[in-house]
């Protein structure tokens, strides 16, 4: 930057031109020197630098060069911090004789420590942090320039000791060598001697064990010490008591002994005191004149006493870390006035008493953690009232009472922890919100808690115990990322939902001891990585499921005392149980060979016995008639089955005939592409058993037809509508799929080969995607049975094929077309995983490519619809961007577009999770993280958003869209800007 005087002498520029030529062509032949020696260091350390990238030769003004600092024309600064610089630091850069600032932190050098810069003599900024530096700093660091002031070596691999010539450097003002591998004795040698010094950092290194040097008490102006995890032994040393104008100390992670010195406490400048993590003793001293701490961490050590009451007095305190001490007697009532604080930690203490009543009310509280204490009495009335809370843990101790009226609308409560206390009441109803709450965890078991649920849980819920409560209605639908939930010992009623997709990654379902009737639902088989499941106790009746036998990560299963009856599965022999109850059942017949094992508790099941081979004696022989019985039964069941199947084939030659008689004169064929089927064969396969699916316009159909060469092959009819149930909308539908899917011809859209109607129904007939949709892959793997999933190339291959062709609609026909409702649903996967879009009932044919066209109704579907749905009923191409933004987000996520309820939705979870905390590795679907895809999945996951906006006109256009996703198409050997270069001649042709 430039400072007052030198504004000023530029102002005199002209004037000095004038006086002084020969001083003109001087500084005109230093510029010229400068401008090669840094086009010099370009050449040297690459082109791949973000900022030496734009280092253009053919520009003389290099001071307005990114990195480049100039007074008076003269390069006086270079900061060139996160450049990926791995080639050595250059000699020549020191030939920049004016230079005072060097910036080279966060690169990747990896040589030892750079003494080409002892020759830049008026160097006084030094950052050379966070790299790969190695080996021993050199004895004679002195010789860099003595008018350093500020030398930054952290976060690098410097080892050995620290030369006591550092000392040697008078005017040093900072010095940081934290986080490196330095394992000699403490420098106290020469740092000691640096009288100036106001910032010293030597945390995180394996010193030799010592205590702190006498001789750091000699440095008066420090105002930040940082020596945490350096091995410190001893005691504090008294002389550190000179240290009057420190605003930082922090011995955190040592091995400091004794207790606290008073005189800390009368540090009148000191903010931030970290001494958790060592051995200190004793109590804290009562008479506080440090007024500016705002953070205190005495965490882990062995104090006792109480928590002193001129605590109360610092108004500026955020931070009070007390926890895992010996600390007794109760928290000091004006604590809970503190203005500012917002996180108190005192877990893990001997405290006891009530709680203060003011707590919550005065400041944004965010954080309040006194769990293992011997609290009493209720929990403030205020404890959420400014609605910032994060996490309560409150747990094992003797707190009663209702739950505070605040917390009902503390929607961005996160952790919920209250078990072992005394709590009376119902739980508030908004915590179990699945559109506004944020919790995770709720674990507030062995409480007299009551309430009902509702029906379906939040999806971000991972814990939830309610074990040992007084909550009744039924079992709600859980969905989300829930791996523990029990409700053990409640008054739960009612049956066990048979969606239990929601919780397909759950490892531990607990509903013993309640009054759960009804079966088992077979659906309990997608529970693939259930590892413990009880519903003892209940009233559940009717077979146990056979699923239970594929459930390989199964190691406790108790479903005693109940109804059940009929067989044990004989799939229970694939088991690996460690725990087995089916004690107490009404269960019968032969028990399966692994089962008979004195471990496994069976008992109390009179019907049960084993074969007459079997050595276990503890149950009857199994008799022949009984064998005999189930045989009998068996044959029936097939005879039966026989019977059945020829008089359904009977009725359907019938029925054949007679369409065969009637069809000619009824239905009308209407082909798009040549066809080797006829519409007797297409309304032949019109029956239940080829059914796969229904939309919002009809039933889709599994048809099999014969090619061109006379072999079986397959198509997908669509059965629009029939006379009854025939409106205008349903009309409009098929008329724009008809017109749509009739004339386009592409690759990447789903081919309509021909249209079939009659007075009684209308019949679309397309080529057969065999893997179905995309979201059936994506969100519906465990209904359909499959643990197959799709790994990241294949994703970002079908976000290509999809983008191709909505950017053929938008681009490549004229006029354009807008889909509408493009979702996972409307996406269809061929043999090789190849995608198509397909459902075009609600697509808008645009007047003019780019402009809005007016829509009597909204079309699309929740979670997939832009912001713009809401205030205006004029589309355009943006809408399909938005909703293609969507999908990217489910392939990049693995959530579902619209799992959060009405008012939430998935694009909204992304820019949250994005604002607060950037893209993190969280974000991504647990399936596919990869380190070797993840930078690209960050990127795709970043266009997501882009194409997410709620400005329609900030939003790319599908062309810049696929040309992105191109570029991280690895798969192509010939490289993706030319397979780009080739899509764009493909879309303008």
């Amino acid at each position: 930057m430039l400072n007052k005087c030198y504004i000023s002498f530029f102002l005199f520029i002209p004037l000095l031109l004038s006086l002084q030529p020969k001083s003109y062509a001087q500084s005109t032949k230093q510029s010229d020197g400068e401008h090669q020696i840094l086009l010099g260091l370009k050449k040297h350390w690459g082109r791949s630098s973000p900022a030496l990238s734009r280092w253009n030769s053919t520009s003389a003004a290099h001071c307005n060069w990114g990195g480049v600092t100039c007074t008076n024309g003269a390069v006086t600064g270079i900061s060139l911090s996160n450049q990926f610089f791995v080639k050595p630091i250059p000699p020549s850069l020191c030939l920049l004789k004016n230079l005072t600032s060097l910036d080279l932190s966060y690169n990747n050098f990896s040589t030892s420590f750079p003494t080409t810069l002892y020759n830049c003599s008026k160097l006084n900024y030094l950052d050379l942090s966070n790299n790969l530096f190695v080996g021993k700093l050199p004895d004679d660091i002195n010789s860099l320039s003595l008018q350093i002031e500020h030398l930054n070596l952290s976060t690098n691999r410097f080892r050995g000791r620290i030369p006591p010539s550092i000392g040697l450097l008078p005017r040093l003002k900072s010095l940081l060598l934290d986080t490196n591998g330095f394992d000699g004795s403490y420098p106290a040698e020469g740092i000691s001697n640096l009288s100036n010094l106001k910032v010293l950092t030597l945390a995180f290194n394996p010193f030799v064990p010592a205590p702190v040097p006498e001789g750091f008490g000699k440095l008066t102006h420090l105002i930040y010490l940082w020596l945490d995890n350096m091995n410190i032994t001893g005691e504090i040393p008294e002389n550190l008591s000179n240290l009057s104008d420190l605003q930082l100390l922090s011995l955190a992670g040592n091995k400091i002994q004794g207790t606290i010195p008073n005189w800390i406490w009368q540090l009148k400048k000191l903010r931030y005191l970290y001494l958790y993590d060592n051995n200190f003793t004793g109590v804290i001293a009562d008479n506080i004149t440090a007024l500016d701490l705002a953070e205190i961490d005495l965490s882990s050590n062995k104090l006792t006493g109480t928590i002193p009451g001129d605590f109360g007095k610092l108004t500026n305190l955020t931070f009070l870390f007390l926890y895992a001490n010996e600390l007794c007697g109760s928290i000091p009532p004006n604590i809970g006035l503190l203005p500012n604080l917002k996180d108190i930690r005192l877990f893990n203490n001997n405290l006891s008493g009530s709680l203060p009543p003011e707590l919550g009310k005065h400041s944004l509280l965010v954080n309040f953690e006194i769990a293992n204490n011997n609290f009493s009495g209720e929990l403030p009335e205020g404890l959420c009232s400014n609605r910032e809370l994060l996490d309560i843990v409150v747990f094992n101790n003797s707190l009663s009472g209702k739950l505070p009226e605040s917390l009902d609308g503390c929607n961005k409560l996160n952790n919920l922890m209250m078990y072992n206390n005394h709590f009376t009441g119902e739980f508030p109803r908004s915590l179990w919100s699945v559109v506004t709450n944020l919790l995770s965890t709720v674990m507030i078991q062995n409480n007299n808690l009551s309430g009902t649920f509702p029906t379906q849980l939040p999806w971000n819920f991972t814990r939830l115990d309610i074990s040992n409560n007084r909550f009744s209605g039924p079992v709600p639908t859980l969905a989300g990322r829930l791996k523990v939930f029990r409700a053990a010992n409640n008054m739960l009623s009612g049956e066990i939902p048979w969606d239990l997709t929601g919780i397909s990654q759950v490892t531990e379902l607990d509903l013993s001891g309640n009054q759960i009737t009804g079966p088992i639902p077979m659906t309990i088989g997608v529970l693939m990585g259930l590892n413990a499941f009880n519903i003892s106790g209940n009233q559940i009746s009717g077979n146990i499921p056979a699923a239970f036998g594929f459930m390989s990560e199964l190691t406790i299963l108790d479903l005693s005392a109940n109804a059940l009856s009929g067989e044990i599965p004989e799939d229970f022999n694939k088991l690996r149980l460690n725990y087995l109850n089916l004690s107490m059942n009404q269960l019968s017949g032969e028990i399966p060979t692994l089962l008979r094992n004195e471990v496994y508790d069976l008992r109390f099941n009179p019907g049960l016995c084993v074969s007459s081979n079997s050595s276990t004696h503890n149950y009857p022989i199994c008799r022949a008639s009984n064998d005999l019985s189930r045989r009998l039964i068996t044959l029936f069941s097939v005879l039966a089955s026989i019977m059945f199947l020829s008089s359904a084939v009977s009725c359907f030659l019938i029925l054949r005939r007679k369409k065969h008689r009637q069809d000619p004169l009824t239905w009308k064929l209407t082909p798009f592409h040549a066809l080797h089927f006829t519409e007797h064969e297409i309304l032949s396969g019109l029956c239940a058993q080829n059914w796969i699916g229904s939309g919002r316009s009809g039933k889709v159909y599994h048809v099999y037809v014969a090619d061109e060469a006379g072999a079986c092959s397959s198509v997908a009819v669509k059965r629009i509508w029939s006379l009854q149930n025939l409106n205008v909308n349903l009309e409009k539908d098929f008329h724009a799929e008809v017109q749509i899917l009739g004339e386009i011809r592409h690759m990447n859209i789903v081919k309509l080969l021909c249209c079939i109607s009659s007075s009684e129904a209308k019949l679309l007939v397309y080529e057969y995607m065999e893997n179905g949709s995309l979201d059936r892959w994506l969100h519906q793997r465990d209904r359909t049975g499959t643990s197959a999933f799709l790994d990241w190339p294949t994703r970002l291959q079908i976000a290509i094929d999809s983008a191709r062709g909505l950017c053929y609609m938008h681009h490549g026909c004229s006029p354009a077309i807008v889909h509408r409702d493009f979702k996972s649903a409307n996406i269809l996967l061929g043999s090789e995983f190849r995608a198509k879009v397909a459902d075009f009932g609600f697509a808008r044919i645009l007047l003019k490519a780019g402009e809005p066209e007016s829509v009597s109704a909204i079309g699309g579907t929740f979670g997939y619809m832009p912001p713009e749905y809401g205030y205006q009923r004029r589309v355009n191409e943006k809408v399909d961007v938005y909703s293609f933004g969507v999908v990217l987000l489910e392939l990049t996520t693995g959530r579902v577009a619209n799992g959060g309820g009405a008012e939430y939705c998935l694009a909204q979870w992304a820019w949250r999770q994005y604002q607060e905390n950037g893209l993190s590795v969280d974000v991504l679907d647990e399936e596919i993280q990869d380190p070797v895809h993840n930078e690209d999945m960050f990127a795709v996951f970043t266009l997501a958003l882009i194409c997410t906006g709620e400005q329609p006109s900030m939003r790319p256009s599908m062309k810049d869209i696929l040309h992105a996703l191109l570029r991280f198409d690895h798969r192509s050997e010939g490289g993706s800007l030319q397979h780009a270069a080739s899509e764009e001649t493909a879309l303008e042709s």
